[in-house]
């Protein structure tokens, strides 16, 4: 009976370790970074108006974690907290997309935009020229600028439902 018992763990621990041993290694599948820098909107033209710069302005801090697999998409998410001058506030927009690397730095994709405390949704097209620094050893990796047309969907409850697009460019570094 013991003899039985000994031969069963022995076959079980040698089938385990042949199963160790012949494991392939592990490959990490997603790499985690992500991306700091400012965001001007330059113009805007919602409810009959055309807004510049120089009407309102306004910036935008985004801080995002982007998730990218071994494709060419990655799994960006995005908050936007802004400031602006008249009427004078601040807000936050959170808006997580997709982004596809295109080829030498470029890339293109969409977000989907939820403005917090807010009637606003929406959605922003996008085009991205990233460059990577000569000396990639620090913490951040490359800097980009991005091409931004957020498109934003006003349905607020008893007042008018307006629509806004406006142009904006995004300036950061990525890590």
């Amino acid at each position: 009976m013991l003899r039985s018992v000994v031969l069963r763990i022995a076959i079980v621990a040698a089938v385990a370790f042949v199963m160790l041993v012949a494991a392939p290694a592990a490959q990490a599948q997603i790499t985690v970074g992500g991306h700091v820098g400012f965001v001007i909107p330059w113009v805007t033209h919602g409810g009959g108006q055309t807004t510049t710069i120089g009407d309102n302005f306004q910036i935008g801090f985004p801080l995002g974690v982007s998730f990218h697999g071994k494709g060419r998409m990655t799994l960006d998410l995005e908050m936007v907290p802004s400031i602006s001058d008249d009427p004078r506030s601040v807000s936050l927009t959170v808006d997580p997309g997709l982004v596809w690397s295109i080829s030498h730095g470029w890339a293109a994709g969409g977000r989907v935009a939820f403005d917090i405390n807010s009637s606003q949704f929406g959605f922003i097209p996008l085009v991205n020229k990233s460059w990577k620094f000569k000396n990639p050893n620090g913490f951040f990796k490359s800097y980009f600028v991005e091409a931004d047309l957020p498109v934003k969907f006003n349905r607020p409850t008893g007042g008018p439902s307006t629509n806004s697009v406006t142009f904006a460019t995004h300036f950061g570094l990525g890590f």
